[in-house]
């Protein structure tokens, strides 16, 4: 049983809409140019596809995808964009569920990872991506560097963004390296906000790499961005790659 907390249905019928800009040509190009170069001519596992902001546009550029999504909620909005035969699905977690056949690419995308609560679910995640992968092929992860160097002594939150229809900030639990994302959304013209919350387990890009080892994945490239920008100390998230062994 996984500790990650399924969508709603609610949540999933308005995620694209609250994720437009996530999902603009903009934003999205250089995710898709990067993650197609590393699929070459083999077939790409997406973990926690969702509803298929990255992996619908993905297998239209010619990639063979398959995902594993924990809420049917989330796949049902993908299902309507992309018949299961052109992209199937497999509903359950990305740390156990296996899917047939073998993969060039396995990733991650958009801080998922953290939805594993738990260090060896994240580990587990890690083995699960190497037993898919062929010789040779790649699991990639996008993630947040997690932002403490913006915590002052006794404080516990940092806020993410504030704007006139959205206020979302992180509260953290320094000791058990939790976060919880709240959300306050701005819903109509009344001045009503939508009060949502997730619980997170982040984890730090060494960390990472030594999940990467334990599950036999040799560390290959790290950039701040999909655009490849070079990762710096003062990078607020990475784009991660390993390479399971020939």
């Amino acid at each position: 049983m996984t500790s990650s907390e399924p969508w709603t249905r609610a949540t999933a019928d308005r995620y694209d809409a609250e994720e437009a800009e996530a999902s603009s040509a903009a934003v999205l190009g250089p995710a898709l140019d990067f993650l197609a170069e590393l699929a070459g001519d083999g077939r790409a596992l997406e973990f926690a596809i969702g509803t298929g902001r990255v992996g619908v546009p993905l297998r239209e550029r010619g990639v063979p995808v398959v995902g594993i999504e924990l809420s049917e909620h989330m796949a049902a909005v993908l299902r309507r964009k992309i018949a299961e035969d052109a992209l199937p699905v497999a509903i359950g977690d990305m740390a156990t569920t296996v899917v047939p056949g073998g993969f060039t690419l396995v990733y991650l995308v958009y801080n998922t990872i953290t939805n594993l609560l738990t260090q060896d679910e994240q580990v587990a995640c890690f083995r699960n991506a190497a037993r898919h992968l062929e010789p040779g092929g790649r699991f990639v992860i996008e993630l947040g560097v997690p932002p403490l160097r913006l915590l002052p002594p006794g404080q516990v939150a940092v806020p993410f963004d504030v704007s006139g229809q959205h206020l979302g900030f992180d509260t953290f639990d320094l000791v058990e390296q939790m976060l919880v994302s709240h959300h306050f959304t701005r819903d109509g013209d009344d001045g009503r906000y939508r009060r949502e919350n997730s619980r997170h387990r982040y984890a730090w890009p060494a960390e990472l790499d030594l999940m990467a080892r334990i599950a036999g994945l040799e560390p290959e490239r790290r950039v701040a961005d999909w655009d490849g920008s070079p990762f710096t100390q003062d990078s607020t998230k990475h784009v991660s790659v390993w390479r399971k062994p020939a």
